[in-house]
């Protein structure tokens, strides 16, 4: 069977990297995960890369498909209290326009609405409708620097994340303020929350108030990619 008809998931087992992430979320000794993160992180990225297509829509599911219930709510460390009138979303960087949106300024922004699966790392997914606005819209507003690669999301309980830049530009990557026509729900993310059909959970930050292009990623990563996790987490 060729590559190319190889889904993501059965190209990550053929390829080993799964097993590199189940060897990294298993061992304890620091300097072995550093090690491996080194060698397995260039090539993680290039096979990311190889397999996944910016502009191509992931399929979407039916209204009627919706499953209310199935979103677990996971907390990082505890919800946050935002008051949505102080709150700002700042977006700085290697850009020419830096930014610093209100709520008001957001929901201005055309609204983009998606069904899609959201899937978790421990093993369980629910099919949930997000409306928000498209990233890239946001994005385009900062005007990026030609050499910007990587987009790093803070989140206002501490949770940090990073992207790359052709997954943040994904026409179905969204900042989120709505989950199934409704409000969205603080323990959802409110008020905004990274939501897209092509990355793990883990990826998904809530409460994001931060977004910073760069061209290089730290060796900070992400909050459970510091740990061992998949930093492309792509599906």
């Amino acid at each position: 069977m060729s590559l190319i008809h190889l889904k993501r998931r059965q190209f990550l087992q053929v390829s080993g990297l799964s097993a590199v992430s189940l060897l990294l979320g298993g061992c304890g000794t620091p300097a072995f995960e550093d090690l491996v993160g080194q060698l397995s992180e260039p090539l993680n990225r290039k096979v990311g890369k190889l397999i996944f297509n910016p502009q191509k829509p992931v399929p979407e599911f039916y209204l009627s498909e919706i499953e209310p219930e199935a979103l677990i709510v996971n907390t990082f460390r505890s919800t946050p209290i935002i008051e949505p009138e102080n709150y700002r979303l700042i977006v700085d960087g290697e850009v020419n326009n830096p930014l610093s949106l209100t709520l008001a300024e957001i929901y201005n922004l055309p609204l983009t609405s998606m069904i899609i699966r959201h899937v978790c790392v421990e093993g369980w997914a629910a099919i949930v409708q997000w409306g928000g606005v498209c990233l890239r819209e946001i994005i385009a507003l900062a005007q990026p620097k030609a050499n910007v690669q990587y987009a790093y999301f803070k989140s206002a309980d501490g949770y940090y994340e990073s992207w790359d830049i052709a997954s943040v530009l994904h026409p179905q990557t969204l900042l989120a303020y709505e989950k199934n026509g409704e409000p969205l729900p603080i323990d959802n993310g409110a008020p905004l929350r990274l939501a897209a059909p092509i990355k793990l959970g883990y990826k998904q930050s809530k409460w994001v108030t931060k977004i910073s292009l760069v061209s290089n990623l730290s060796q900070f990563k992400g909050y459970w990619e510091d740990q061992g996790y998949d930093w492309f987490a792509g599906i």
